[in-house]
């Protein structure tokens, strides 16, 4: 395992968005896009790869979840992801993280 730095570790920006939308990627069975509100002046596009765990978008939208948002944008498919979803998986299953309290879209974790 490799150990990094607490002063690593606090470049990261770990940020509650709130899914306002998810759609399928055309071509693609695992790919997501999110509208995600970060209490920004426009939400940011995320794409990621959760679909197969959510035949059920509507459980998404409208939700709170930790998202990695200083991440350099990525290329997807051909979809600019502007950050990530924090998820946890084992064997076949999949769990997005996600706040036991109502924290507003733009909180940042500490």
């Amino acid at each position: 395992m490799n150990k990094i730095t607490f002063d690593d570790f606090v470049k990261v920006e770990i940020t509650i968005g709130k899914i306002l939308s998810a759609e399928p990627v055309v071509g693609s069975e695992k790919l997501l896009k999110l509208a995600v509100d970060f209490a920004e002046p426009a939400p940011r596009q995320v794409v990621s790869g959760i679909a197969k765990y959510f035949p059920d978008l509507t459980v998404l939208v409208n939700q709170n979840f930790p998202f990695v948002t200083n991440l350099e944008p990525r290329m997807i498919m051909g979809f600019e992801s502007q950050a990530m979803i924090l998820a946890a998986s084992h064997e076949n299953n999949l769990g997005l993280l996600k706040p036991t309290a109502d924290i507003p879209a733009g909180t940042r974790i500490s």
